[in-house]
């Protein structure tokens, strides 16, 4: 009589093969991109590409960052911490200060033909200015227009800017738009 051959016992294989698994999920780390969340415009087609764009000096709001990570902002040295203010200050011009951005026509859902600032922050760095920094300036510039956003979300609507539905958010970007504008990193003279 041939004598039977032996099986080997499968019937906990799955079991390893799940607890193999598990392990591998608690154990692994994924790596999560980090960074700043921008929407690039749209590239410029032929006929505008070759347009120069008037743009007066009091529309612009130059901040330099230097390769000492020093912050100026119009050509004075600024704390970190003051930036949001000027940003604020530059976007919303109270006082119709002639030294502070116009104003255009506009006319946007909600709020029809009204007034919208012509300002645009002119961002530079120094090639050698830390990343940190440059991430900082953002941020600042970031925290500036959405707390202006809040604050016109809730003075015309009576929520917060996050609770609004889109039609209502994009009527509020068309009046607080946050026109960013980055050069090339150059070399910055020290201050």
């Amino acid at each position: 009589m041939p004598r039977p051959v032996p099986e080997v016992n499968s019937s906990s294989q799955a079991d390893i093969a799940f607890m193999l698994l598990i392990f591998f999920l608690v154990t692994t780390t994924m790596d999560v991109d980090s960074g700043i969340s921008r929407v690039l415009p749209p590239p410029a087609d032929e006929s505008t590409k070759n347009e120069d764009q008037d743009i007066h000096q009091r529309n612009i709001l130059e901040v330099l960052v230097n390769r000492s990570d020093k912050l100026s902002v119009e050509g004075r040295r600024t704390d970190l911490s003051q930036l949001k203010d000027k940003v604020k200050e530059f976007f919303l011009n109270p006082n119709n200060d002639p030294d502070l951005p116009e104003r255009r026509e506009a006319e946007i859902p909600y709020y029809g033909l009204t007034t919208v600032s012509k300002g645009v922050i002119s961002l530079m760095n120094d090639r050698g200015t830390s990343y940190g920094m440059y991430i900082k300036v953002q941020n600042e510039i970031a925290r500036a227009v959405n707390e202006l956003r809040n604050e016109e979300a809730i003075s015309k609507f009576g929520k917060p800017y996050e609770s609004l539905d889109e039609d209502k958010q994009r009527a509020i970007k068309k009046y607080l738009p946050n026109a960013v504008s980055e050069a090339e990193p150059e070399e910055i003279k020290a201050e």
